[in-house]
């Protein structure tokens, strides 16, 4: 005997309720985000900056690409980072933490996490992450970084300024761009310490503790572009060995900021062949704005010092790398570069131009075709929300006529 055939008026209501269901529950998922938080572009781009927090915030989307935890009171997180495995940019800056989280996500490009109270990178925080692009280090209480031959090999910017480095560290990854060992107590630069890093174009050494140099320690530096050698003791008195940096110095092909013994503000065969093209000299003493009293011999300055400071992206947002900022650094009507300033530690969205003495230590092709696609994607999740919306309340007037 053959069962009963279901009306269709109840299968109708049946099929209406279940995709009722599914678009209120996905809608749900869309729309995730802590509550301590603001978050963006479909919720993947999270802000927990400034909120107080001592730990991650609950409701954190698996597939979320940046996550800002800035300045906040974090003592550790163990591994609860580990399974975003879509995460790309990581600021930590500002917070308690000792030591940088274990296991952290191998899809990052981009990890910050200055003003911490690091006193230790070891070689297992960094041995697996072949993505990452940036390393910000900067203010913490830094002796000695640990890399093993061969890894890193994608980072570009290492920022290990103000903290407490004695001499450089040795197996740098290869490909680098850019270094700031600026403001630390440097005094000497091993041999073949930077025969291995034939890319790196920006090189920030101010505001160290270097007396001399040894003769052809830079030679292997094909690529460089800009020195920074301002701010440092040196042993002026000492003639010959000191004539041979100031040689080095004045025919060297990159633009060397600080000349060795104030011989003059800027040296280099590049800045001797274009001699329309100036740059505000300067000692390079600054420190950054958020930099605190841990600093030795700023006590007392003003905190609300607007400070020149020697790379951008010390200066500007992580939220660069993500193409939520266009960058907009360029050069001005008297031909000094510029960048972009935070006037207020906890508003990402307030900045101020100041210029720069030094060039900027990325690349400034910050790929605009990217970022449309991401806005193209970003926009047709909207419309695909709105349409979702649409059809949910075609079926609830629809159950509603039935």
């Amino acid at each position: 005997m053959r069962a009963p055939a279901m009306p269709v008026c109840s299968a109708s209501l049946l099929c209406l309720f279940l995709l009722l269901l599914c678009g209120l529950l996905g809608g749900w998922v869309l729309s995730i985000c802590p509550t301590v938080c603001s978050c963006s572009r479909g919720h993947r781009v999270v802000d927990c900056s400034s909120r107080g927090l001592t730990k991650l915030p609950p409701g954190l989307q698996h597939n979320i690409h940046f996550l800002n935890l800035s300045f906040n009171s974090l003592q550790g997180l163990e591994s609860q980072l580990t399974h975003y495995a879509h995460l790309r940019t990581l600021d930590l800056s500002y917070n308690r933490l000792e030591t940088l989280p274990p296991a952290l996500p191998r899809s990052l490009w981009d990890i910050r996490a200055a003003g911490n109270h690091l006193r230790l990178l070891d070689k297992s925080d960094t041995a697996y992450h072949w993505n990452l692009k940036v390393l910000d280090l900067s203010d913490n209480e830094l002796e000695r970084v640990v890399f093993i031959n061969n890894t890193l090999a994608s980072l570009q910017a290492l920022n290990l300024s103000h903290n407490k480095f004695w001499t450089v560290p040795t197996n740098l990854p290869h490909n680098l761009e850019s270094i700031d060992l600026s403001h630390n107590y440097l005094m000497q630069i091993l041999p073949g310490s930077l025969d291995r890093l034939p890319k790196l174009a920006k090189f920030f050494l101010h505001a160290n503790r270097f007396s001399l140099l040894s003769k052809g320690i830079f030679d292997k530096l094909v690529g460089l572009e800009v020195l920074t050698l301002g701010d440092n003791p040196w042993a002026c008195e000492e003639e010959e060995n000191i004539t041979k940096l100031l040689t080095w110095a004045e025919q060297t092909r990159a633009t060397i900021l600080g000349c060795p013994c104030y011989t003059r503000p800027i040296c280099g065969q590049t800045h001797q062949a274009t001699p329309g093209r100036e740059w505000h000299s300067a000692l390079f003493t600054e420190i950054p704005l958020w930099v605190n009293s841990r600093v030795e011999g700023h006590d007392g300055q003003s905190p609300a010092r607007i400070a020149e400071v020697t790379s951008s992206y010390q200066a500007k947002s992580a939220l660069f790398e993500t193409g939520i900022y266009q960058d907009k650094r360029g050069v001005n009507e008297s031909g000094d570069h510029r960048l972009f300033v935070w006037t207020s530690p906890t508003n990402f969205d307030s900045f101020s131009t100041h210029t720069k003495t030094t060039a900027s230590p990325l690349s400034s092709t910050q790929k605009p075709k990217a970022a449309n696609s991401r806005n193209k994607c970003h926009r047709l999740l909207i419309d695909i929300q709105q349409t979702i919306t649409l059809t949910i309340l075609a079926m609830i007037t629809a159950f509603n006529t039935f």
